[in-house]
């Protein structure tokens, strides 16, 4: 078994033109297969935490105007979905910290009642 350069100086089996097309075809493919359930995946967390806050406004603030939820990176405790009820002169106030998957808040009665 002699394993010298000269045995690897055989041309490419296709040529780099068609490399690349065969790269940009794959990567073509592969984002048309990932990219619908990204989008089916975020459009339902976006239904999700709407219906949820709605849920936890009308529970804790019924006198808001509408509600608010969104998706919040930065804030270092409250990562994930927040829901905000948007009283009738424009200020938005937090109501419950719905996770990062939303789901139905944990209503918990304010009073000892």
């Amino acid at each position: 078994m002699n394993m010298s350069l000269e045995d690897d100086t055989e041309p490419p089996l296709y040529s780099r033109r068609r490399r690349g097309v065969m790269r940009f075809v794959v990567l073509l493919a592969i984002a048309a297969l990932v990219l619908p359930g990204a989008f089916v995946t975020w459009s339902t967390q976006v239904r999700t935490a709407q219906y949820a806050c709605q849920i936890a406004v009308n529970y804790y603030a019924p006198g808001a105007t509408s509600t608010k939820a969104s998706f919040d990176l930065v804030a270092g405790d409250l990562l994930g979905w927040n829901c905000y009820a948007v009283m009738f002169d424009g200020q938005e106030v937090f109501v419950a910290h719905l996770g990062l998957v939303p789901g139905a808040p944990r209503l918990v009665p304010l009073t000892g009642s």
